[in-house]
């Protein structure tokens, strides 16, 4: 496809390579969701049909590593680059391990130039890496383990708890799933610095975000600048007109929801997300804030506290419909959250020192993050610290407790990617 001039054969080549790439993503992922679709949707005229299924498990990462390679063949196509000719450089690129699960979602044009050049090792990159590393593992096995005991358990009973409890049960699903999978992604990349490899950034503490356009600036920053770059740009991107934008807005994100689990509730929770970030759109808002929260400085304005806390609770709302287990569950756990019972004190049977050990180890972690805000992650800030010991007792601090938890039974999201 590189060599050839005829634009015909380069068509061909790129879509017969999409369709083969998207073809095993939709049967492994999807069959299973369109056959119980229809299913449901004959039955409801009155005709019982039995669409065979298929029993096989989903290969790990499949989302990932077919993006991973379908921005290859596009780039390809665009003559962003040229084809690999080294087959151990073209596999090192798409097996490369620290983001093979989860991700960031890497381009041809970030990571293959950094396989092709002689790496040497080096001391400040491999100590940043490390210390990144213990950063994703303490998000990972502290905050989002801990969260996901209360919220598998709050999700679970939902029709037995109050509207307060509910939505407590919301917010531990809120900082389960960013600690889960950022702190996977900062771990990902602490790896890949210690071979000398600088993997795409994923998070940027899109918790401190003052609207829905800055948050989906900083959450899973890989797969929405793919979605921006192979998916919104070729449909006409913003140069149409307010009606072109609305329409290419709304696509992104129903394949966003789409793309995160073959389930209805992942399609109403792209679909919220676009809605959400709609008057941002229609009113030319969307860029207002590029730069992090309050930098250089200690604190928000109240403003801008309240801006982050507004959009903080539009993303636990559909945080909802992304955890829930179908689209009637998620319904009637937002009907008992909107009950008479929202304004009482959350109570439900959990050992109650773990909910309050929990509690405060959410309030710390978010004093670090903010604390560590303007940085690539939130512990790079204490090498600015001017006292080592310091610096240590935070480093064996973290892994202490790390340690005290890693015995507990691992939690893992309950979708797959």
């Amino acid at each position: 496809m590189t060599e050839s001039e005829n634009q015909k054969s380069r068509s061909f080549w790129l879509w017969l390579s999409i369709l083969i790439n998207l073809g095993f993503l939709g049967v492994f992922k999807y069959y299973n969701f369109f056959a119980g679709s229809f299913t449901q949707m004959f039955s409801n005229f009155g005709l019982n049909v039995n669409p065979w299924t298929l029993k096989v498990i989903l290969p790990v990462g499949i989302s990932f590593y077919t993006f991973h390679g379908l921005s290859y063949v596009i780039d390809i196509y665009k003559r962003r680059i040229k084809a690999e000719r080294n087959f151990i450089d073209y596999s090192l690129f798409v097996s490369f391990f620290p983001l093979l699960v989860a991700g960031p979602i890497e381009r041809a044009t970030h990571l293959l130039p950094q396989i092709k050049k002689v790496r040497v090792f080096n001391y400040h990159n491999a100590a940043n890496g490390l210390r990144q590393i213990l950063w994703g593992l303490f998000k990972k096995i502290v905050i989002a383990d801990q969260c996901a005991e209360f919220a598998n358990t709050i999700f679970a009973n939902s029709a037995s708890y109050s509207g307060s409890t509910l939505v407590l049960g919301a917010i531990f699903f809120t900082f389960q799933i960013y600690c889960d999978f950022s702190g996977y992604s900062d771990i990902a990349l602490g790896v890949a610095r210690l071979f000398g490899i600088e993997l795409l950034r994923n998070f940027a503490f899109p918790y401190f975000s003052r609207d829905v356009a800055e948050f989906w600036r900083r959450w899973h920053i890989s797969l929405s600048t793919w979605f921006r770059d192979y998916l919104y740009v070729p449909l006409g991107g913003s140069k149409g007109g307010t009606w072109l934008k609305v329409r290419n807005t709304f696509i992104i994100f129903l394949v966003s929801g789409f793309w995160h689990g073959a389930n209805w509730t992942f399609i109403i929770w792209g679909f919220l997300n676009a809605l959400f970030i709609m008057p941002s759109i229609i009113f030319k808002t969307n860029r207002n804030n590029l730069e992090i929260v309050a930098k250089g400085k200690s604190l928000p304005t109240l403003s801008e506290f309240l801006h982050i806390l507004l959009t903080f609770c539009m993303v636990v709302f559909a945080w909802i419909f992304f955890r829930a287990n179908n689209v009637t569950h998620a319904f009637n756990y937002l009907g008992r959250i909107f009950s008479r019972s929202l304004f009482s004190i959350p109570s439900f049977d959990v050992n109650r020192p773990q909910l309050l050990e929990t509690i405060a180890l959410i309030v710390f972690f978010i004093v670090i993050e903010w604390n560590g805000r303007e940085n690539q992650y939130a512990i790079e800030t204490l090498t600015k610290l001017k006292s080592r010991n310091y610096r240590l007792a935070f480093y064996y601090a973290l892994v202490l407790i790390a340690f005290l938890f890693a015995g507990k039974e691992q939690q893992f999201i309950y979708f797959q990617f």
